[in-house]
Order: C-alpha cells, then sequence, then structure tokens
C-alpha cells in the first residue's frame, strides 16, 4: 500500500493543484469514508496551511455541487480548523504549554522523543507505518495523526509537546494551531479524557499493513486506560540498520534564498510574500517588486523538513523577483529604502513588523468576540452566518 500511497500523496504546490482537488471533493464519499485511510478524503490542508485556497473557497467549490445541510461532515471539519485559529488568537502562546493537567502530571513526561520513533522502528506497524508514510510524503491522515500522538504520549510517555513540534515540521500542512492542540486533545490537557485506541481500531480503519495484533495495542480499551495513566512507558523498539531520521531545518538548503538585499528594492513598492499567502498575487503595482521572505528568528524556533521547505520554496520562486532569509532586524534595514511595503497579516509574522495590511484573508466563519471554551460553542455562534447569508446551506 506505501508505494500507491505515496504516488497519491505527491502535493504540487500551485493554485491549480489546489482548485483541482476543490473540484474533486465529493461530499457525500467523503462523510461516508473520512475515517479511513483510503477514504475519500480533501487532501487540501497543505494548500490552506499555506494560503494557496482558503476555506471560503473550499466551501464555495463544493456548493457547486449543490446545497449541503449546515451539520454535514465536511462543514464541520472546516469549523474545526476555524475553531484552532480561534482558540489561537485568545491564548497566543499559551496553546504551546498544557492548558490543563492531563491524565499525569507533565514532570511524569519525557521531554526526548526516541529514536525509534522517529526513524519508524518501535515493532508496532501502525505507527512505523505512520512514520515512513510522514517522512516520505509530508503527509499524513488525520487519523493516522491521532493514533500516532496518543502512542507518543499515552504508551511512551512523551510529553506532547515534543511530538507536536516534531510532527508539525515534517508536515507539509502543519499549522500551529491545528497541530498543537490537536495533541492537547489526545493528551488530556485539551479536551477531559485521553483518546485512545487499539489494534481493532487499526484493522477497522487500515490497510492490512498497517494492521497490529499481538503488540502493546493489541488490547482492550480498560487496560489502555490503565496504561494511560501509568507513569511506566511500554518498551520501544531496536533500532536497525535504517538511515537516521531527516532533520529539520531552520534553514532552507539551497533553495534559492539571499540575505536582504536594501539596494533591490530601493526606490521601489515593495510586496512581502511569505509561507502563509502562496496564492495568487494581487496586481502587480507599477514598478513594484515581490519579494519572498522567511525569518531566521521563527524558523529556528519552528524548524521544517527539507520536503516542506522545497514545497515553499518552489512557489516562492514562481511568484517572487527574489527571496529572502534573515532576521527581523535585517529584513526591516533592507526595506527601509522602499517607497511603500505591502504585506498580508498573519499571526506567524505579527511580531515583527507594522507593515502588515490592516485586512487579514476573509474568514469562513463569524467568530465571537470571546474565547469559547469549546468547539461545540464556537460552532453554536459562529456558524450562524453560513445559514443566514442565503440558500447555499439548509
Amino acid at each position: 500500500m506505501n508505494g500507491q500511497l505515496f504516488d497519491s500523496l505527491e502535493f504540487e504546490p500551485t493554485v491549480a493543484a489546489a482548485r483541482a482537488r476543490i473540484a474533486a471533493i465529493r461530499p457525500a464519499a467523503y462523510a461516508r469514508s473520512r475515517n479511513h485511510l483510503e477514504g475519500a478524503v480533501t487532501r487540501l490542508s497543505p494548500y490552506l496551511t499555506h494560503g494557496f485556497v482558503t476555506l471560503r473557497d473550499v466551501l464555495a467549490g463544493v456548493l457547486l455541487h449543490g446545497p449541503l445541510p449546515i451539520q454535514h461532515k465536511l462543514v464541520y471539519e472546516l469549523g474545526w480548523r476555524e475553531y484552532f485559529q480561534h482558540v489561537w488568537q485568545h491564548e497566543g502562546d499559551a496553546i504551546f504549554e498544557s492548558l490543563h493537567e492531563g491524565v499525569l502530571p507533565d514532570a511524569a513526561y519525557s521531554r526526548e522523543l526516541p529514536d525509534d520513533i522517529r526513524q519508524g522502528q518501535t515493532g508496532v506497524p501502525v505507527i512505523d507505518q505512520a512514520v515512513r508514510t510522514l517522512v516520505g510524503t509530508g503527509y499524513l491522515h488525520n487519523h493516522a495523526r491521532m493514533w500516532l500522538a496518543s502512542y507518543v504520549v499515552h504508551l511512551r510517555k512523551v510529553h506532547w509537546r515534543s511530538g507536536a513540534d516534531w510532527l508539525y515540521g515534517h508536515l507539509l500542512d502543519g499549522d500551529l494551531a491545528s497541530n498543537h492542540l490537536s495533541w492537547q486533545w489526545v493528551a488530556g490537557t485539551g479536551s477531559h479524557k485521553p483518546y485512545l485506541f487499539n489494534a481493532d481500531n487499526v484493522a477497522r480503519y487500515a490497510p492490512s499493513a498497517w494492521h497490529s495484533p499481538g503488540t502493546a495495542i493489541d488490547t482492550d480499551y480498560g487496560a489502555l486506560d490503565h496504561l494511560a495513566r501509568s507513569p511506566r512507558a511500554v518498551p520501544g523498539g531496536r533500532l536497525g540498520a535504517r538511515e537516521p531520521a531527516p532533520p529539520l531545518l531552520p534553514a532552507p538548503p539551497g533553495a534559492g534564498f539571499t540575505a536582504p538585499d536594501a539596494a533591490a528594492v530601493q526606490g521601489r513598492p515593495v510586496r512581502l510574500i511569505h509561507a502563509w499567502n502562496l496564492g495568487e498575487p494581487l496586481a502587480r503595482a507599477p514598478g513594484e517588486c515581490r519579494i519572498g521572505v522567511a525569518l531566521r528568528e521563527f524558523h529556528s524556533r519552528w524548524p521544517w523538513s527539507e520536503r516542506r521547505w522545497q514545497f515553499v520554496s518552489e512557489r516562492l520562486r514562481a511568484v517572487c523577483d527574489g527571496m529572502w532569509l534573515g532576521t527581523a532586524a535585517e529584513v526591516q534595514a533592507a526595506l527601509g529604502g522602499a517607497t511603500v511595503v505591502h504585506r498580508q497579516a498573519d499571526r506567524h509574522m505579527e511580531a515583527w513588523t507594522p507593515q502588515a495590511d490592516p485586512v487579514q484573508a476573509p474568514t469562513l466563519l463569524d467568530w465571537p468576540p470571546g474565547r469559547c471554551a469549546s468547539f461545540s460553542q464556537f460552532w453554536n455562534r459562529a456558524a450562524k452566518g453560513l445559514s443566514e447569508a442565503g440558500e447555499l446551506l439548509r
């Protein structure tokens, strides 16, 4: 299955590829099969994370096939993505710490992700297949992400933050809010109970190569709950001759980035393009210079895999006149001679420059002003506009 899976998980970094995926969505098939690893999921998340298309684009494209109920699974999942952004907006960096204590105190978990997990050599087929798929494609089905996170936290006793940081860097769709809050949901630090799974669950939703009879997960949920609440980790696997896991990189290797260059933008209007707004640029102003920008401060904190750097840099090369990698101070200094600087606002970039255009990308839902304590509360308040905006949903 892995060869076929790898072939089907190629993500071309173009708007046309994103739109083709939108056109291919079949809501009924999605609702029926989305929990299966070979189900009819959209695989749009890399394009959403990096701004090739928006959630509004997705919904509008789907509705070309006809109206959907407001509670349709596909619409609901789009809402979950916005809920995580809503929480990040209100909590800020607090989402990178446990929102509350989980089944064990934070101190009970290791902060180091073991090498047998990083290299897919745990001896538990579902985990090893998940890691190899992740590293080989930059993508992982959401159900497999939950299995992987549950194993890392509840069986191997690794702190959710260590697993979340590692997964984020390898995923082409790595989104700080969705990824880290999902790990908290699995860990029980952002939900009321730990997420657990067993071999029967894997057998129901995954191909045979992922099935894991006779392993630590081949037991009932009572036993798994006991394991989750015990501070003792289950044994790891033995490392074989497999190559070391690929590193996460704070700077792109040979992707075409240069140091910020003041001479290139002197006396010109500049539009900055960053990794989270890779859609079709606005019409070019007279004399405008388009610069792709990556900040060392961000990527030192949140390094990416070489595969993810390639995905982003290929798109930047296609739409920009130049690409800069530098510190915030270096970029700001180089922009000093520009006549005007435009940049789409984004939470990833807001800490370093005042030059963001004031208008954020439009949201799908009407966010309530205060922090919603749960997705259901957020949905009940925010989704009203979808059904009241016309005859699109019924």
